[in-house]
């Protein structure tokens, strides 16, 4: 183990799996794909960010803590699960920027200043955005654009219903220190994904619940400034937006329609475009996103990673083996894209991270 993680270890930031850790489901991936466990004994691990140095940041939101995964001799898994801070609310969204590792709790955004290796924050944070409490919807997830300014989401108070919040349901965007926040986006009940691809935000989306079990598709959405995407009005039916019974005389001109859409209340969590070279080149450029699985559907739908074509809006398989029969083995939220080009994917049922790689 590295100097620095062995220090970590005596001043007790280091934990390790106990020797009687649970085994990760026998997940199912693409012929010359390998899945491998590469941490765990997490409360309720969430979204993940890649640290300037490599390190891997994971969210806990039930322990109200954010680790620093470090795989300093590269074999694949973590050396341990290193305690970066802790004592948070809801910690969720991830993101580095300027010098700077950015945490959305679930009423506000912090930052905590970030030198390339830190395994423990070096001070208190710096609050810098205000966030909506609670609600139907706790997670807060954030991003950083091309253009260095920061967007973050909030999902709605409930169901169906006209906030009053313009914060709620929608993302903002704001300077990198939090200053002249402004609505960048409406009309998204839980846009727990967020990435960027060149320029253009993608988000995904939670649909509404009690429609049965195939109404509304959930949906993934390409974000413009000004745009509204329908909730709680609309929702979007193959490639256009549609009334919801509930505001059957609302207007749904406006409402822009998702590009892609799954299976009704899939959850569809963290998505990631794959960037690195380690897959094979049909997945360059491709949206991989975590659909976490259904609560109120008859039959369970989601428990799987699947792959989106940003331009087709084409839906394929990527992981499975999460759910068996209507078993439920697994619940994958984040995903992010390692230094050697893995692919890690956390599960916030049985408190793991997984690593898919390739084999070339």
């Amino acid at each position: 183990m590295p100097s620095r993680l062995a220090a970590a270890a005596l001043l007790g930031l280091l934990t390790l799996p106990s020797a009687a850790a649970q085994a990760m489901p026998p997940l199912r991936v693409p012929p010359g794909f390998t899945a491998t466990l590469y941490a765990q004994g997490f409360a309720r691990p969430r979204l993940m960010a890649l640290a300037p140095n490599g390190d891997v940041f994971l969210s806990d939101m039930r322990a109200g803590k954010v680790y620093v995964l470090a795989d300093r001799n590269r074999d694949g898994k973590a050396d341990g699960n290193l305690v970066y801070a802790s004592g948070l609310d809801r910690p969720h969204g991830l993101a580095f920027h300027g010098g700077y590792l950015y945490v959305a709790e679930n009423a506000r955004v912090l930052r905590y200043a970030y030198k390339s290796g830190d395994i423990r924050a070096s001070g208190a944070p710096q609050q810098i955005v205000s966030l909506p409490k609670d609600g139907e919807h706790e997670t807060r997830s954030l991003a950083f654009g091309p253009d260095g300014r920061l967007y973050v989401s909030s999902g709605s108070s409930c169901n169906v219903c006209r906030e009053t919040d313009a914060r709620r349901a929608s993302v903002w965007v704001y300077d990198a220190d939090g200053q002249t926040g402004k609505l960048f986006a409406s009309g998204l009940r839980n846009a727990v994904g967020l990435d960027f691809l060149g320029g253009q935000l993608y988000a995904s989306n939670n649909g509404r619940d009690y429609l049965g079990d195939d109404t509304p598709p959930e949906s993934f959405f390409r974000l413009s400034a000004g745009g509204f995407y329908g909730w709680p009005t609309c929702f979007t039916v193959g490639r256009r937006q549609v009334n919801d019974p509930q505001y059957r005389k609302a207007s749904c001109a406006r409402a822009l329609p998702a590009f892609s859409t799954v299976t009704a209340h899939s959850a569809p969590l963290g998505i990631t475009f794959y960037d690195a070279a380690l897959f094979p080149a049909s997945y360059r450029g491709q949206m991989l996103a975590a659909l976490h699985g259904s609560s109120i559907r008859a039959t369970r739908s989601g428990y799987k990673v699947v792959k989106i074509d940003p331009v087709s809006g084409k839906v394929s398989d990527f992981i499975s083996g999460f759910l068996d029969g209507q078993t439920v083995l697994g619940r994958p939220v984040g995903l992010t894209v390692a230094r050697d080009g893995a692919l890690l994917v956390s599960d916030d049922l049985n408190g793991m991270v997984y690593r898919v790689a390739y084999r070339k």
